[in-house]
């Protein structure tokens, strides 16, 4: 019996794919549940695994675009598993290897005379003139020699100058390959967002002194309590969502002629996977405390990292936090995640010095960006969202955590 290899459908709206990549050759036996295709969509990669045992005949190869539905290839279910054909192999192999082997003997020789011959053809350096133009950086090819038979001599050597047109000594080897689906589609959108939108970016700067005395005055009892670590992006999930209740018109997008405000809090966060840059969602995350918050993230980024993140998680949020401090960026301007109208960028955290109440002291200074569509939000609302992101980050304790009577029932310990 046959069994037909289909496309399953990766999500809602996705009608096309692309075969990443066969994990199997076309008649290769393959056990029932065995992996043996990679299929990319807009937005990640499915591994497809086979429905039955069988030998696989592979109809469509990779990289090609294929429909969701569509059949690229077979599954032979009456054919049995091959025996001692590796034992076959083998043995051939060991059979026929002397015999090559002897004439590859024979002709070694002949090779070494055609080689000797070469080593003192024309363009060849003298010992003193590839010493010279190793120093220069230069090709003997780019050298004319004035020696016996063209060779070229010292003095060839001593005149010959880098020619800035003319390729250096080094490997000059490059490599092509067809981009993935996904990183097709991200170039796609992210060309669109600087065509489609009227994006601009504000920026401020942090400072973290009261953040880092929390996370060490609590974080062993809060790891020990939630099995999570107390870490930077629940502090500004919380900031941003404090900035966005005072500004509503930055959690919003543009719907055709229709400007769509959300009166809830769906943040995108930034994670960087094996397929390049993703943004699952955490959901309604007004209504979670630091310890889900830090949960919550934790696990979308588990799944990103290992390829099981799904389009659903994926989309549908509101506002997005990108952190490229943790790649040690200094400062940025993230680009806008349609049809989101703004999006937070953190960097990293570097002591400065700084003047405080007209002395110097050194603070750990974060520089924190807002990128935003200038059609929905103008510069009080961006300007505002960021100084009130920066406020709440500064003092967390009063318009994060209710005041200092109850820091310890915020972080639930």
């Amino acid at each position: 019996m046959s069994v037909e290899i289909k496309v399953p459908s990766p999500g809602e709206s996705v009608s096309e794919v692309e075969i990443a990549g066969w994990l199997v050759s076309d008649g290769d036996y393959v056990e029932k549940d065995q992996e043996i295709v990679e299929l990319d969509s807009d937005k990640a990669t499915l591994a497809l695994p086979a429905e039955e045992a069988g030998v696989v005949s592979i109809t469509v190869g990779d990289g090609e675009a294929v429909e969701v539905g569509q059949v690229i290839g077979t599954i032979d279910t009456d054919a049995a598993a091959p025996e001692g054909s590796g034992e076959k192999e083998d043995k051939a192999s060991s059979e026929s290897a002397p015999k090559e082997q002897k004439e590859e003997t024979k002709k070694e020789p002949q090779a070494e005379k055609d080689e000797g011959k070469k080593t003192y053809a024309s363009g060849t350096p003298s010992p003193a003139a590839r010493k010279i133009l190793d120093e220069k950086g230069i090709d003997p090819k780019n050298v004319k020699g004035s020696g016996k038979d063209g060779r070229i001599t010292k003095e060839d050597a001593v005149k010959a100058e880098v020619s800035m047109g003319s390729p250096g000594s080094g490997s000059r080897d490059s490599e092509r390959k067809r981009m993935s689906s996904l990183r097709r589609k991200l170039a796609q959108r992210l060309v669109s967002v600087k065509n489609e939108t009227a994006m601009l970016t504000t920026f401020n700067e942090v400072d973290m002194s009261a953040i880092f005395e929390l996370r060490s005055k609590y974080k062993e009892t809060f790891k020990e309590k939630h099995g999570v670590s107390l870490g930077f992006m629940s502090f500004f999930t919380k900031a941003v969502i404090h900035g966005l209740k005072e500004f509503p018109q930055v959690n919003s997008m543009i719907d055709g002629d229709e400007l769509v405000t959300f009166n809830y809090y769906d943040i995108s966060i930034a994670v960087s996977g094996p397929k390049g840059l993703m943004v699952p969602v955490v959901r309604n995350a007004e209504n979670m405390s630091f310890a889900g918050i830090e949960k919550e993230i934790k696990r979308l980024a588990t799944r990103v990292r290992d390829a099981e993140i799904t389009i659903d998680e994926m989309t549908g949020g509101t506002f997005t936090i990108t952190n490229g401090g943790v790649f040690g960026s200094m400062l940025s301007t993230p680009i806008l995640n349609p049809p989101q109208s703004a999006i937070l960028g953190m960097h990293n955290i570097v002591e400065r010095p700084v003047a405080i109440d007209g002395k110097i002291d050194v603070r750990p200074i974060m520089y924190v960006a807002l990128s935003y569509d200038h059609r929905v939000i103008d510069g009080r609302e961006s300007v505002g969202t960021l100084v009130k992101i920066k406020e709440a980050l500064e003092n967390p304790v009063e318009h994060l955590m209710g005041g200092d009577n109850v820091i310890e029932r915020a972080l639930e310990l």
